[in-house]
């Protein structure tokens, strides 16, 4: 007797089956881990902390510069209110805007603005002074319900 054994090529409907099922399953498990929303959500919070400290910093750079002075609308500022951050000088369109536009003569290069596309002249940082000429800036936008806020 002369059994031939048949030879196979190729895969099985359920082989392939299989194998489709486990790289779906496995890429839902990565589009889940990495969720690319937040990822966007927490790089555009890290450029607003930066943007925040850069302000920040500038002020008080304009101050050292100034004998003391603070720029814009803080030297009168009434302790406690929130101040929205304009881009052009005459702070055209803001509600209680600040013009901060003396810091970019030589502590900035430009105003920063909210990465998640400020329209309009307001640049969605505000600023505010406390009784003991404390200067705090923040974002008024941070996403996942953080508080982006700096004080000095």
């Amino acid at each position: 007797m002369n059994f031939h054994a048949k030879s196979r090529s190729g895969f099985t409907l359920i082989e392939l089956l299989l194998v489709i099922g486990i790289i779906a399953i496995l890429a839902a498990i990565v589009v889940v881990a990495v969720d690319p929303t937040k990822q966007l959500a927490d790089a555009r919070n890290a450029q607003r902390r930066s943007d925040v400290n850069t302000i920040l910093n500038a002020v008080y750079q304009y101050a050292i510069d100034n004998d003391g002075t603070l720029p814009g609308c803080l030297p009168s500022a009434t302790v406690g209110t929130t101040y929205n951050i304009c881009t052009i000088a005459a702070c055209t369109g803001v509600t209680n805007g600040c013009d901060l536009m003396p810091l970019t003569d030589k502590d900035l290069v430009s105003m920063p603005v909210d990465p998640s596309g400020a329209t309009g002249n307001d640049t969605r940082y505000d600023i505010s002074k406390d009784a003991n000429n404390r200067v705090t800036v923040s974002a008024d936008s941070a996403e996942h319900g953080e508080t982006i806020s700096v004080t000095r």
